[in-house]
């Protein structure tokens, strides 16, 4: 009997791999097309709804303006995308969930299955904040500096590019625990030393903060604050559910 090749099975292993993968990108584009379907006849509208926090602020007989001439057509498109990949993302997280979870280790599904929609959750909930918190004071500060003589009307592709980079700067930012715990598992922190190092945090949360918000120091302490708020929570989780080295393999 012929011995088995191990580069042929090697091979195929690889193809079926690739395969698999191939299978959940294309249902995870099919989800953002579908939605991305659905929300095209409503993006005007989504955009209207997205531009709420500056237009509310602007000076009387000031708005919104397109200066290239498909701007009104393209950008309300773009959002239509953006918010197809925001209301898709749990599908995309599963088809990716459903590609590696085969390979890791007991401990680390156990470990990576909460970290996952924890990651998913704080991410909105970042979202969340920036829109309905972060930008109405970003933009009433805005407002209120704008030189006298200058009539404040922002480009629409702009402000979108704007609200987006914000919304994905917060959503980062809220992910402070699920780093803390990963750091943690991976034995590379403990309790001790987290809490040690609470004001190195505080420190680096000010200033990330102050990078990433408009300047003004409301928006500044709206994203500080949290985010050390943050830090202490992923501390609580670590002396909780933790285990120092638990994403380590098994010495077996």
């Amino acid at each position: 009997m012929a011995t088995p090749d191990p580069g042929i099975d090697l091979q195929q292993g690889l193809f079926s791999h690739l395969l698999e993968l191939r299978t959940r990108l294309l249902r995870a584009c099919a989800t953002v097309l579908v939605v991305l379907l659905a929300l095209v006849p409503f993006a005007n509208r989504l955009y209207t709804e997205l531009a709420a926090p500056l237009v509310a602020r602007l000076p009387e007989g000031a708005h919104l303006i397109a200066t290239e001439v498909a701007s009104p057509f393209v950008t309300p498109l773009k959002l239509a995308f953006y918010a197809a990949l925001f209301i898709s993302m749990p599908m995309i997280l599963y088809q990716l969930w459903a590609f590696v979870s085969p390979g890791l280790y007991k401990h680390e599904k156990r470990l990576a299955r909460p970290l996952l929609a924890a990651a998913l959750v704080l991410f909105y909930i970042g979202c969340a904040f920036a829109y309905f918190l972060v930008l109405p004071a970003a933009f009433r500060f805005l407002t209120a500096i704008t030189p006298q003589g200058v009539e404040m009307m922002t480009d629409i592709t702009h402000y979108l590019d704007f609200v987006m980079l914000m919304f994905f700067a917060f959503g980062l930012c809220f992910e402070v625990p699920v780093a803390v715990v990963v750091l943690a598992a991976m034995g590379i922190v403990d309790v001790d030393k987290l809490r040690s190092s609470r004001r190195y945090a505080i420190v680096g949360a000010f200033a990330i903060a102050a990078f990433i918000t408009p300047p003004d120091i409301t928006s500044m302490i709206m994203l500080a604050v949290p985010m050390c708020l943050l830090y202490e929570l992923g501390v609580l989780a670590v002396r909780w559910l933790v285990k120092p080295g638990s994403l380590k393999p098994d010495a077996s």
